[in-house]
């Protein structure tokens, strides 16, 4: 069986990126699949993030698509009209060169585009974000015309898909029910591939957060609740890994507030050594994909507390069981959970265990098969 996923790039140190690079290598080496990746805009000097295997065929088409931005308007327009239809063209020209069995677009980028491709390939979009928060530029203030434009474009490109792709695959059921006109849906969840030397103890009094610093992220939520549990566990600390745009806003608000003991650290190559050094993992985003995060944290033995958002964390927390899942938005019972937490060593040691168990249903080889046996039911109908 021969796949094709078409993707922006692999360059970003991101989740996407790294889960694509590893499903791709596991599907050449466990399965034999004959596997290409088409990335876009990587350009042929650009090493990609996650190592790939050598069975694994990257076609980088090179294009230079944010040389447009180069441009003032009205030029600017004109030259990112030539670049897409060049774009188009060359994913076009490449698919029908490669003439897979299967075909992939990664998360939103070109999916109405790949979807619509000419060529006997079955189809797959897969999602790597909510429906509802799909090309949404959230946190910033838009004009009514903008809006508009939006919301105009996001329906066509939606319907699109849903016209043409064989598939639709989401990473949550939360997520999967919001494609009800799609040919075919299901909901396969991300994995895991953390090796975990070592598991917490639950002894370090010491939360962890982890993720990018953007405002979807929620840090400012998570801000104002450690204001007040800093004040009520002041032997306590909550260190936040990431990078991001909102990074200097939130050092801002921490030292201007002059709240205690919190520290934003810069991503880290060694994450398992900080989710083995933590006690409790939350995450406050106002929207995920999947949550990585508490996948990897759980693995670790780490208790999660996050709130209920679209649609990552239900997914994943079996409520008071491995962690608490908290109605979105509802800061006080957050806290509330988050106290217990920390003030019973007991139920994190037992969260702690049930935690391992939890991440066990995400190995890569449980999720893998599940794709395997999607790739076989679209191509026999």
């Amino acid at each position: 069986m021969t796949i094709v996923y078409v993707m922006e790039s692999l360059v970003p140190k991101g989740g996407t990126e790294r889960i694509i690079s590893e499903k791709a290598n596991y599907l050449a080496e466990q399965y034999k699949y004959n596997v290409y990746i088409i990335t876009c805009t990587q350009q042929q000097d650009q090493p990609n993030a996650f190592q790939l295997s050598s069975s694994v065929h990257q076609i980088k088409l090179a294009i230079p698509y944010y040389s447009q931005y180069c441009y003032k308007y009205p030029k600017r327009f004109f030259v990112k009209l030539s670049i897409n239809k060049k774009l188009k063209e060359a994913i076009i020209e490449a698919v029908q060169q490669i003439n897979p069995d299967i075909l992939i677009g990664i998360g939103h980028y070109k999916a109405d585009l790949i979807s619509s491709i000419k060529c006997r390939a079955k189809k797959i979009i897969e999602c790597h974000e909510t429906r509802q928060f799909t090309l949404l530029e959230t946190g910033n203030k838009k004009s009514l015309i903008s809006h508009i434009n939006t919301f105009l474009f996001r329906n066509q490109y939606f319907q699109t898909i849903e016209k043409n792709a064989d598939a639709v695959i989401t990473l949550t059921e939360g997520d999967r029910n919001n494609w009800k006109k799609a040919h075919y849906t299901e909901a396969i969840p991300n994995f895991s591939t953390m090796s975990v030397s070592e598991y917490s103890d639950c002894e370090q009094k010491r939360i962890i957060a982890v993720g990018r610093l953007e405002w979807e992220k929620g840090y400012e939520r998570l801000i104002n609740i450690w204001e007040i549990i800093s004040i009520q566990h002041p032997e306590w600390s909550l260190d936040i890994f990431g990078e991001g745009t909102q990074s200097n806003n939130l050092k801002e608000i921490i030292s201007n507030r002059k709240i205690k003991r919190v520290q934003i650290h810069h991503a880290t190559n060694d994450i398992s050594k900080e989710y083995a050094n933590s006690s409790i993992c939350v995450l406050t985003s106002y929207f995920e994909g999947f949550a990585l995060v508490l996948l990897e944290a759980l693995k670790h033995g780490v208790p999660c507390i996050a709130f209920d958002c679209p649609y990552g964390p239900a997914s994943i927390i079996k409520d008071q069981q491995c962690g608490f899942l908290i109605e979105n938005g509802n800061t006080s019972l957050f806290i509330e959970k988050l106290n217990l937490l920390i003030e019973n060593k007991a139920l994190r040691k037992e969260f702690s265990q049930a935690a391992i168990e939890r991440a066990k249903a995400f190995d890569i080889d449980v999720v893998m098969k599940k794709w395997k046996e999607v790739f076989e039911k679209i191509c026999i109908t």
